[in-house]
């Protein structure tokens, strides 16, 4: 027998790989040494007197479920990149370098390479070096047509440079970015209420979206790389990446002891399908700010007088929506809603 015989194609997966190869070549920087090819990227870090190496791993969830209903897979390797280098640059990092794992039971090249599409303009995104990845073919251990993505991003920064969120302090303002709608998150319970309470089909038009419900459950997370970028020099204390667990669980993760945030109401635009998600599914309010990011995809935490500042050049730059949404205050490590 061969391998072949047992479904896994060992020259299929190398015709695969040279397929994507100049994909990950585009993405390369002046930091890479060696790229894909070899067993292990070589990374040179240039220019850095006192570096900080800052990892972060995620993967998209279930969310990949809706890119098999609507057989369209040319983002979600966006999302897999953003949910890393989001994470990372919480830090006060610069994304590295990035690499991917990719495991199908039986690999189709061409939703294969869609994927790494998507990956490497995340990573052109991002600013980061797609290096290297693996690919997994399984057979019988994934459904035919679908696939597993997970992602790992190495940052940088200079150690005297990175953010320190022991300096937040009571009357700090909070300054929320806009999100580009559920990101990567809750979609097991989004897919309960739309799709076995509701039975909607991902082609049905909305209304209230004014596009078809898996354009919306599909649309890709934002990577605030660049919104950050605009910040240099400015004085941002704390930095929150809003996924699993919203905003009630993740500003806490950089807040000190002593405070808390007090969030304003009506301070931002909550996109319709978190309205619809919530009465469709008659998920109460707390459980929709532990659940979903609610539009707010990052918080950043800065000096109040120096607030207005920075909403005002992540504004100007057109790519980014970002305006004050509350304030530090004295408390127990929590998030206070309106």
């Amino acid at each position: 027998m061969k391998y072949e015989d047992a479904g896994v194609n060992i020259s299929k997966a190398d015709f695969f790989i040279e397929k994507i190869k100049p994909l990950a070549q585009a993405t390369l920087t002046d930091f890479v040494l060696e790229g894909i090819g070899p067993f292990a990227s070589l990374v040179e870090l240039k220019g850095y007197k006192n570096p900080v190496l800052v990892s972060g791993t995620d993967g998209v969830g279930t969310k990949l479920k809706i890119a098999f209903m609507m057989n369209k897979h040319d983002t979600v390797g966006i999302d897999l990149v953003a949910m890393c280098v989001n994470d990372v640059i919480t830090t006060g990092a610069k994304p590295l370098f990035f690499l991917d794992y990719f495991a199908c039971g039986k690999l189709d090249e061409n939703i294969g390479v869609d994927v790494i599409k998507g990956i490497a303009q995340g990573c052109t995104m991002a600013k980061c070096a797609l290096v290297g990845g693996e690919t997994a073919e399984m057979p019988s251990f994934y459904p035919e047509g679908e696939y597993d993505l997970a992602g790992f991003c190495v940052g940088v920064a200079e150690k005297e440079e990175l953010l320190n969120p022991e300096t937040v302090s009571v009357g700090d303002a909070v300054i929320g970015l806009a999100s580009s709608g559920l990101h990567s998150n809750g979609y097991s319970l989004v897919r309960k209420i739309f799709f076995e309470q509701h039975h909607f089909s991902v082609n049905d038009q909305l209304p209230e979206l004014g596009k078809t419900l898996g354009e919306e459950l599909l649309t890709p997370t934002l990577i605030y790389v660049r919104a950050l970028e605009l910040l240099q020099g400015l004085p941002i204390k704390a930095a929150a990446h809003i996924t699993g667990g919203g905003l009630l669980e993740n500003v806490p993760r950089v807040l000190p002891e002593g405070t808390a945030v007090k969030l304003h109401g009506d301070a931002w635009f909550v996109p319709p399908i978190f309205k619809l998600i919530q009465q469709l599914g008659n998920v109460d309010l707390v459980e929709m700010y532990r659940t979903f990011n609610m539009g707010i995809g990052m918080v950043l935490i800065v000096p109040e007088e120096r607030a207005n500042d920075c909403v005002n050049k992540i504004n100007s730059s057109g790519d980014f929506n970002a305006q004050i949404i509350g304030e530090v205050v004295a408390g127990e490590r929590q998030v206070i809603l309106p």
